[in-house]
């Protein structure tokens, strides 16, 4: 948790209090799916909007007080303006114990999930299976209910302030929305542990009957039951530590002299950031939940360069790698800042723009996005994004429906940030990229 941030307090098995948070200015409310799942859920229900862009201003400033969770139901104290208190309630229905029984027997099924959780992650094949047999761990539209002491029936500022300040609580701690749905962080590994453990006595054979032959059970535990276990036992021994110059490819000297069209020196970069990425690759897929991540899509010519030119080659290497794709030399400085912050999907942000569909629901966020006219910045749509007026700052909406910041740096366009949800951080880090002007631009005459 950020250090800004104290710990929550837990109260009981059946309540855990979060002290309050500090303002969230320049930063989204969720960066984990399950929390903007979460404020999905609250957005695409609520039937006034105006009233969830005020409860949004109030959870930015800090006017949320300590949110207590118990199941069915969180509350906190929320302060208008002019000083005034509000009890809010937002209530969610709890499953039964029904339901919690087939949740529990998902997760006792898969050790993913149980490493997931126990790295306070929430599962998306969890969450998928569990949907699957009709019982849903997030919220969906409609199941967020209102209360407040305003006397509003729906959402009001004060219950959209507490359901914003609970995402950012739910990126901290899942457990929060276990506990919202009826059980706590600790009944749940019990109850986990009791499976696993009945699980592993029946998988155990009777005295005697060993794996010397005949037909009875195999000896031992299966594999999976005894990683189940792993909840209650000792981590694992750290990785060992890698083999010193892994990454170096083999010494390309023949004894002879190369033809006049090989470059001994791209070849050579060529085979070392082939071997690093191998070596990501597999370090990727060994790692925990990698089953649940979507198979990434295979990289253009022209983006494959720009993760290459990354690397930072030597500047015959960049040279060649500039001229694929038409960037040039500082086209491709750009493009590698873009990569470096997000990837890919940072590179279609710096070279497209929005779609028609895509502009308009960009338009309608930018909308709701401030309140009142004096903190509403001026912008001027262009093809590529929206510019502040006499700023050198710049907005781009991605295609995956978040904001990217830009600047300006002699006449050239600069990504300065990662990808924020909400248009007001992301403006709130283009404009704190200004105080470091001059700093975390590279040299366009030759970065890469």
């Amino acid at each position: 948790m950020n250090s800004t941030e104290e710990a929550p307090r837990r109260v009981t098995d059946e309540e855990r209090v979060f002290a309050p948070l500090p303002p969230a200015r320049g930063r989204g409310f969720a960066r984990t799916w399950w929390g903007r799942s979460w404020l999905d859920a609250l957005e695409d229900s609520a039937l006034d909007g105006a009233q969830l862009k005020l409860g949004r201003a109030y959870a930015r400033r800090g006017a949320v007080g300590a949110v207590s969770v118990r199941p069915g139901r969180i509350t906190a104290v929320v302060r208008d303006g002019d000083g005034s208190a509000h009890r809010a309630d937002v209530l969610l229905r709890r499953l039964s114990d029904d339901e919690w029984e087939r949740v529990l027997e998902m997760i006792a099924d898969e050790a993913g999930h149980i490493a997931a959780l126990l790295d306070h992650e929430l599962p998306p094949r969890l969450v998928a299976d569990a949907a699957d047999g009709g019982l849903d761990l997030l919220p969906a539209i409609g199941d967020l209910e209102a209360e407040c002491g305003c006397g509003a029936w729906d959402h009001c500022p004060h219950t959209a302030a507490l359901s914003y300040q609970m995402a950012r609580l739910l990126d901290e701690d899942p457990f929060a929305l276990l506990l919202l749905r009826g059980r706590s962080e600790r009944q749940l590994w019990e109850l986990v542990q009791e499976r696993s453990a009945a699980r592993a006595a029946t998988a155990v054979p009777a005295r005697g009957q060993g794996s010397g032959g005949g037909s009875g059970t195999p000896a031992g535990v299966d594999a999976v039951e005894a990683f189940a276990l792993g909840a209650v036992l000792p981590p694992l021994p750290p990785p060992p530590v890698a083999v010193p110059g892994a990454e170096e490819p083999a010494v390309l000297d023949t004894g002879s002299e190369p033809p006049e069209e090989v470059d001994l020196d791209a070849v050579a970069f060529l085979a070392s950031a082939a071997t690093a990425r191998a070596r990501r690759l597999l370090a990727d897929a060994l790692a925990d939940g990698h089953h649940t991540r979507p198979v990434p899509r295979p990289l253009t010519e022209a983006e494959d360069a720009v993760r290459l030119a990354a690397r930072r080659p030597a500047p015959a290497v960049a040279a060649r790698l500039a001229a694929v794709g038409g960037r040039g030399r500082q086209g491709l400085d750009v493009a590698v800042r873009a990569w470096e912050l997000g990837g890919a999907a940072a590179l279609e942000v710096l070279d497209g723009q929005p779609a028609p569909e895509s502009a308009e629901r960009a338009r309608e966020e930018l909308a709701e996005a401030w309140t009142g006219s004096e903190n509403r910045p001026r912008l001027r749509a262009s093809r590529s994004g929206w510019t502040v007026v006499e700023e050198d700052v710049q907005l781009r909406y991605g295609p995956d429906g978040l904001w990217w910041p830009f600047r300006r740096e002699n006449g050239v366009w600069w990504p300065v940030g990662t990808a924020e949800r909400d248009p007001a951080a992301a403006l709130a880090v283009a404009r704190a990229a200004g105080a470091a002007q001059g700093e975390g631009f590279p040299d366009v005459q030759g970065a890469v």
